[in-house]
């Protein structure tokens, strides 16, 4: 039985009782069967309100974890991308030195494929970017790694 089921169970006995509503005791019991079909009538909409919200953010939770596949599926991407990136290594005749001694080292974007000279100093901050397209271009080194 629900709780609305139970005030109007109640509120019918006291009708059956006949009590007089006029009298003191008569007023008190209609007053708490009144009040109890008001408590039971908004219990039970704060239960259709409780579930309606849980039904929202069951939709929610479906939307951004189809937001969150979606995104670790770019890093994943942007990852295989950075294998992209080729350095010049020491033993390659195409180093340009500058005057001050500085060595320089040619970086193939892999967006727009333009080859472009970096040096050490930018390569060891980890990024830079493509004088060609404007991409964004990182750098990743192991400590094996010799510029």
């Amino acid at each position: 039985m629900t709780l609305s089921e139970k005030a109007a169970y109640l509120k019918g006995l006291m009708e059956g009782m006949k009590l007089d509503t006029e009298k003191d005791e008569g007023k008190m019991i209609a007053g708490i069967a009144d009040l109890l079909a008001d408590m039971a009538q908004t219990v039970s909409d704060i239960e259709e309100t409780t579930i309606a919200i849980s039904d929202e953010l069951d939709e929610m939770e479906d939307d951004l974890d189809a937001i969150e596949d979606y995104l670790m599926e770019e890093i994943e991407d942007d990852e295989d991308d950075d294998d992209e990136y080729s350095f010049v290594d020491d033993d390659d005749e195409d180093f340009n030195f500058l005057s001050d001694g500085d060595e320089m080292y040619e970086v193939t974007c892999p967006k727009c494929g333009k080859v472009t000279q970096f040096d050490e100093d930018t390569l060891l901050s980890g990024k830079s970017i493509c004088p060609g397209c404007g991409e964004s271009l990182e750098f990743e080194f192991d400590e094996d790694d010799d510029l």
